[in-house]
């Protein structure tokens, strides 16, 4: 062999299959949303939000509903931060609008 590369030397460098590099993507974090459990806020109003802004059937939200009232607090549902966020909001904004002391949080799962 010579000491000058031929072209078979390069050409063989050059048939490697290069893959490119994809970037890993992670799902986002979900939240649960909470609404907590307080002496003033009525059953019946508590019941209403859970079908307006959780979109629950009345069973649904009647179960949601107890389970708020003997535990201390209860899911209204997973979502991505700024569902979440917004929801949280709008429970807060109304219950506010109504004078009612109810309290929405949102946690990340």
């Amino acid at each position: 062999m010579s000491e000058n590369p031929t072209d078979n030397e390069f050409n063989d460098s050059q048939d490697l299959a290069v893959e490119e590099a994809r970037p890993k993507l992670k799902q986002p974090p979900l939240y649960r949303v909470f609404l907590v459990n307080d002496d003033f806020t009525p059953m019946a109003f508590v019941v209403d939000i859970l079908e307006t802004i959780f979109s629950m059937e009345r069973t649904r939200a009647t179960q949601v509903m107890l389970e708020v009232h003997t535990k201390g607090r209860g899911v209204c549902g997973v979502f991505n931060f700024e569902i979440a966020e917004t929801k949280v909001a709008q429970v807060m904004g109304i219950a506010r609008q109504h004078q009612h002391p109810l309290l929405c949080i949102m946690e990340e799962t």
